[in-house]
């Protein structure tokens, strides 16, 4: 065995134990044949068996290696410290590992040996040096944060809190009399009875006979709460029965916290709700309320789950827009939500629209706007209602068939629906978060046009209107920027509702989903690229505009074929049909790679000294300026006569 100035002589400073990984301190063990191979001494005197006061089912056996086949990006976890396992490990059949400094350590604290603490200062969380800001870090033995009490701070790298290293080994408590508790680590994974969460690693106490575990922490809250989310401070009160929380509607277990004031019971946990927050599924913030009077509301469910929301108790709600959220959906995911704080309650987003009609030229007697000018185009706009003249033309805003009333020029071949000629110059879109991990609140997009663009939601490219982030610059068409969580859908009696953590199939493509448009009533589920496909579209295979089809209309199996592709295509999943010429084909087929692009429009990104157009050269294909292959697809060609420039 060597000591620390052996080691130096020896000219190995800096050594790693073959047995835990870690720098080498004197004393220390060295093999005689000096191959390299240390040992602190007390992984070298760890005992290849122990049996741990606080595993009284097992004993822990001294590994070389975990005992585990591990895939690609998973590793083996200590259930004490959570750092990574690499080198010798004490093991347990039930799935437990610890380091070997982490199972002699919690052995010494369970033996009451801590003579490691002797010498070591207590910190005090409000004076600490180590205080950054009130980010100490958590105890090791309750999990709890170092700053709630008074802590040890070890060299070796364990914290805990004072009170966690003299916790008894056994306790009564009135939350369970049939047995004692005894200090264990959590190696079955049950959930806490008081609070319901699972804890992963340290210590809890539990009852073997039972099958239960109940954190360190929820045995001893505090007596009193005070919180600057509610006026009044909130008393404990041990129930031996459970009760229903005032704050978020769920059921609570033992521990409760009462306002006498307001008569409320809340979970220890719901004190400190946040008031307002801005949540990402609605372009309203929305406000923390206890009860609301049903006569507020239209309809009571959840637009998180689509649930029903018991007003008698707390829930988040809207109530210009009649929105509400469970407490726990509008919770649920921290990327979705940023908390609103009291002294930024009064400052109010832009949310003034401001229309791009930049001018009404003339009106008729029911008050609609007939000629007007717009933002994005040269030229006076005419309003119409004639889609039999024009029902081959499709909207320069959404590119979708001109339907209803529309705004048409009479100079050039530009078309926009009432509805795209009415769009603000600015939205506040509230489910987006530019490169953020979390939601930051709602983002101001500009709308844009001439530009060719990829939608960040659909993924179509496109060449129509669009809303483009002001910070890092994404794009999103019209149509998705302005499609509800509930829709309706064509052929479908039932409403579609949006579900962020539905799994299934798509009913219309069959592709497998994690998000989905899912109707309440029936097996009916749809994927976003669904949700937005084209309703009506005109293709040269049919003289008539084409419709998107949701039933078999033939049963004859030799009817199941594509038109264009003239391969099979499955009855179950949507396809395009023309009643009139009886006439199927493919969703892609009819599609292709380029739904969005209207041909014939300005493309305005590209080095050429004259305006080029999105065109098709259908059925001859000119060779591409660039490459010198057939554009046998969409290619860009020069507006200016006599210039045969086309490329790809």
């Amino acid at each position: 065995m060597l000591n620390e100035e052996q080691l130096i002589g020896n000219g190995n400073g800096i050594v790693d134990c073959s047995r835990c990984g870690e720098k080498v301190s004197a004393p220390c063990f060295i093999c005689v044949e000096c191959c390299g191979f240390y040992l602190h001494k007390t992984c070298a005197e760890a005992p290849l068996e122990l049996n741990h006061p606080f595993h009284r089912h097992h004993p822990l056996l001294l590994l070389q290696n975990p005992p585990y086949t591990f895939k690609p990006g998973t590793r083996c976890i200590c259930d004490f410290c959570n750092e990574t396992c690499e080198k010798f490990i004490y093991h347990c059949s039930c799935g437990l590992d610890f380091h070997i400094k982490c199972a002699l350590f919690t052995f010494n604290i369970a033996e009451r040996n801590l003579k490691e603490l002797e010498h070591v200062a207590l910190e005090d969380p409000s004076f600490s040096s180590k205080n950054d800001g009130g980010n100490l870090g958590k105890c090791f033995v309750c999990w709890e944060p170092l700053a709630m009490y008074t802590y040890f701070s070890l060299d070796c790298g364990f914290n805990l809190h004072k009170k966690c290293a003299e916790l008894p080994p056994k306790m009564g408590h009135v939350c369970h009399r049939k047995h004692p508790l005894l200090l264990q680590f959590n190696s079955e994974r049950l959930s806490c009875k008081i609070c319901q969460v699972t804890p992963n690693r340290g210590l809890v106490y539990s009852c073997s006979t039972c099958n239960l575990a109940i954190h360190i922490d929820c045995l001893s809250p505090l007596p009193v709460i005070e919180d600057k989310s509610h006026q009044h401070p909130f008393t404990l009160f041990w129930r031996q029965i459970p009760f229903i929380c005032d704050a978020c509607g769920t059921e609570g277990h033992h521990v409760a916290y009462a306002c006498c004031t307001c008569s409320i019971m809340v979970h220890k946990e719901c004190i400190s709700l946040p008031c307002i927050m801005q949540h990402a599924w609605h372009n309203h913030r929305v406000f923390h309320t206890y009860f609301i009077h049903k006569e507020y509301f239209r309809s009571l469910n959840c637009i998180w789950c689509y649930k029903v929301v018991d007003t008698e108790h707390g829930s988040y709600f809207c109530a210009d827009c009649n929105v509400i959220f469970h407490v726990n959906c509008a919770l649920k995911e921290k990327e979705w939500y940023c908390i609103v704080t009291q002294e930024n309650e009064d400052d109010k987003s832009l949310d003034i629209p401001v229309n791009s009609i930049t001018k009404v030229l003339e009106r008729n007697d029911a008050g609609e706007a007939t000629l007007i000018e717009h933002c994005k185009h040269k030229h006076y706009l005419m309003l119409s209602d004639k889609i039999s003249e024009h029902g081959d033309k499709c909207c320069d805003g959404c590119l979708l068939l001109i339907s209803a009333k529309f705004y048409h020029c009479l100079r050039c071949d530009f078309f926009l629906h009432k509805s795209c000629a009415e769009l603000s110059k600015i939205e506040l879109i509230f489910y987006h978060r530019c490169d953020e991990e979390h939601f930051a609140g709602l983002k101001p997009f500009i709308l844009t046009s001439d530009c060719m663009f990829e939608c960040e939601l659909c993924t179509y490219l496109s060449n129509g209107f669009s809303y483009k982030c002001n910070e890092c610059g994404i794009h999103r068409c019209v149509r998705c920027v302005f499609l509800q969580f509930e829709v309706k859908i064509p052929g479908h009696k039932h409403p579609l509702l949006f579900y962020y953590d539905y799994k299934g199939q798509c009913s219309g493509c069959g592709t497998d989903i994690n998000k989905a448009y899912r109707c309440k009533d029936c097996n009916f589920g749809l994927c976003l690229y669904c949700v937005v496909r084209l309703t009506r579209v005109g293709h040269n295979c049919d003289d008539h505009p084409l419709k998107l089809t949701y039933h078999k209309i033939n049963d004859y199996e030799k009817y199941h074929y594509c038109d264009i592709c003239e391969e099979k295509r499955d009855p179950k999943y949507w396809f395009y049909h023309c009643e009139t010429c009886d006439t199927s084909a493919h969703v892609d087929c009819v599609l292709g790679k380029y739904p969005l692009i209207k041909l014939g429009s300005t493309y305005n990104e590209r080095d050429h000294p004259h305006p080029l157009t999105f065109a098709k050269k259908f059925p001859y294909y000119p060779k591409c300026v660039e490459c010198g292959e057939p554009c046998e697809d969409l290619s860009l060609e020069c507006a200016e006569p006599g210039c045969n420039y086309i490329v790809h």
